[in-house]
């Protein structure tokens, strides 16, 4: 592929055209996630798509949570032009960066389809660059930006029409691009048995009502942090962005999991305390790509034909798989009398001991 319309806009980076990345790895990737719920247990839905430029490969997916289950539409293709953000029935359209963007799943014979603007209520921020490397390998070298906001515009979920208003919804998005693992898997050689995301993962984006605290924390078994972050982002950009200092966690497991059923983030230099509680939890690791369906991972090849499928999953029948990979809950947050909703993702990935999971397979202790 050579000359594509983004070349007509200045936007290079290397001395290639858009269509090549600076870098040849084939693990280099491009990708939105959103999502967004009504402040209730009603549902939680997810939506992310991907370019995966040295794979010639695109996807996308919708994950609605809604009961006792998670219905899903997926849709993969060639990669073709970069400044084309659709797959199949799904798209992602930017009405104003870093702003308001429209998330659209078109009606077809599979149990989900939407329109939805979702629009920023704090300006979004430059998350710190995650940098893993295992026995010489970069594994993941990414960058990506975050934000919360809210939702205008329909969801249907098997023929049902659900209206999402922008004072009683939420959610949150991120932009990431860089390098981490994508597409078929790959020989491990050396790295034989290695995990590339060993240990205890957090990633809560906290939405309150006029300002959002970004917390991630990447935490070995050892105690060591590759990555942290702690941020309180005001909807004012005048006040800024405050930095919380080192966070603390206090998780509590469901017995014989490795769920997380409470917890309590601190920031002690800041002095604040939030109690975080699971609402709805979205197993989005099964059936939309991230790695747990051995047909299905994001940047795979299904083909030279766009392919696009849909799903009704039991959550009864996944939760048990699904807990060795990321889960995302919707969960409400409080501190100092504030109250909000936002992401409460985690994996547990390994041994994490102070947790008592002495290994890669046993759950919590009762």
């Amino acid at each position: 592929m050579g000359l594509t319309s983004w070349d007509d806009y200045p936007v290079h980076q290397a001395p290639e055209p858009i269509a090549h990345p600076a870098t040849s790895d084939r693990n280099f990737y491009d990708r939105y996630y959103f999502n967004f719920h009504r402040r209730s247990d009603e549902l939680f839905a997810i939506v992310g798509l991907g370019q995966y430029p040295n794979l010639g490969v695109t996807d996308a997916f919708v994950d609605v949570r809604r009961g006792d289950r998670q219905y899903i539409v997926r849709a993969s293709a060639p990669l073709g032009d970069r400044a084309d953000t659709s797959v199949g029935p799904l798209r992602v359209e930017v009405l104003e960066p870093l702003r308001r963007l429209r998330l659209v799943v078109e009606p077809t014979e599979h149990p989900v389809a939407m329109d939805v603007v979702w629009e920023g209520d704090t300006p979004a921020v430059q998350e710190p660059r995650q940098f893993l490397r295992s026995k010489g390998r970069v594994v993941f070298d990414t960058q990506r930006l975050a934000q919360t906001g809210r939702c205008t515009g329909t969801l249907v979920v098997e023929g049902e029409e659900i209206t999402l208003e922008p004072g009683h919804s939420g959610g949150n998005r991120d932009r990431s691009w860089g390098v981490r693992p994508v597409g078929e898997p790959e020989p491990d050689g050396i790295r034989q048995g290695e995990l590339v995301l060993g240990g205890m993962w957090n990633y809560f984006p906290m939405q309150f009502d006029d300002h959002a605290i970004h917390y991630i924390c990447h935490e070995r078994d050892d105690g060591s942090r590759p990555l942290v972050q702690a941020e309180r982002v005001w909807a004012d950009p005048a006040r800024g962005v405050e930095q919380l200092g080192r966070p603390e966690h206090e998780h509590r497991l469901e017995p014989g999991s490795r769920l997380i059923r409470h917890s309590v983030v601190r920031f002690p230099e800041a002095g604040i305390e939030v109690t975080c509680e699971p609402v709805l939890a979205n197993f989005v690791s099964v059936g939309t790509g991230y790695g747990m369906d051995a047909d299905w991972r994001h940047g795979k090849y299904q083909g030279p034909s766009p392919v696009v499928q849909g799903l009704v999953l039991e959550v009864a029948d996944i939760r048990g798989l699904a807990q060795y990979g990321i889960v995302d809950h919707l969960a409400r947050f409080s501190y100092g009398g504030r109250q909000g909703y936002g992401l409460l993702e985690h994996g547990f990935f390994g041994p994490f001991r102070r947790y008592g999971l002495h290994d890669g397979a046993m759950g919590a202790p009762g």
